[in-house]
């Protein structure tokens, strides 16, 4: 297959049915040469990936050029994918990899360009979102809180980071963390109680 994966554009919300079958039934009809299923495929999970890498690297506009990258080596490898796991866990395996090696090549930045926003669909929201209803002062005081969750996160070690962001922005379950990491069920859920407490500490007064 050479046919590159589609452009990655900034897309709200989780990944809606669109009538084309399962994941597994796309891979499917991909390998068999219905190359253009990829792009449909891509759409499902632009957002998610987007929103798993940003997390973890700290910047919206990397993880817009990681996705690219991402789902590209996810198109050239499908044929290794096996079928009778999840594709989103195989999927956020790759970016997850992707994430830790641009992290490797480069300190990450403190602060990431988006905000935690536990309304929003896509789990983040722009640093300049303005909540209706609120004055000024009340605007003012959720970015805070935003970018201090946000510094927060992107400070706490980077295994740490990666499974809260697996968690709550990618949205796996405990178990499919487990798979995706190759740790133990009751490993991973420790390790996220002690991320969370990292960042409960960190946080003391922040959000108050």
């Amino acid at each position: 297959m050479t046919e590159p994966a589609p452009p990655i554009h900034p897309v709200a919300g989780r990944p809606e049915p669109d009538g084309l079958g399962s994941d597994q039934e796309l891979v499917r009809r991909i390998l068999t040469g219905e190359e253009s299923l990829f792009a449909p495929l891509v759409r499902r999970y632009q957002a998610r990936v987007v929103a798993h890498v940003a997390r973890m690297v700290g910047s919206r506009e990397d993880a817009l050029d990681l996705a690219q990258e991402i789902f590209l080596k996810v198109f050239q490898a499908l044929e290794r994918y096996n079928p009778e796991y999840k594709f989103s866990t195989w999927l956020f395996r790759i970016a997850g990899n992707a994430a830790i090696d641009h992290l490797r090549k480069r300190r990450p930045r403190t602060v990431p360009l988006e905000i935690p926003d536990p309304e929003s669909r896509t789990g983040v929201s722009a640093v300049e979102h303005e909540s209706p209803g609120l004055d000024p002062f009340g605007r003012l005081r959720n970015v805070q809180r935003g970018e201090a969750i946000s510094k927060a996160i992107a400070e706490l070690p980077l295994e740490f980071r990666e499974l809260i962001t697996l968690r709550h922005f990618g949205g796996l379950s405990y178990e499919e963390i487990a798979r995706l990491k190759n740790m133990p069920l009751g490993t991973v859920k420790n390790k996220l109680f002690r991320a969370r407490v990292v960042l409960k500490e960190r946080l003391a007064g922040e959000l108050s």
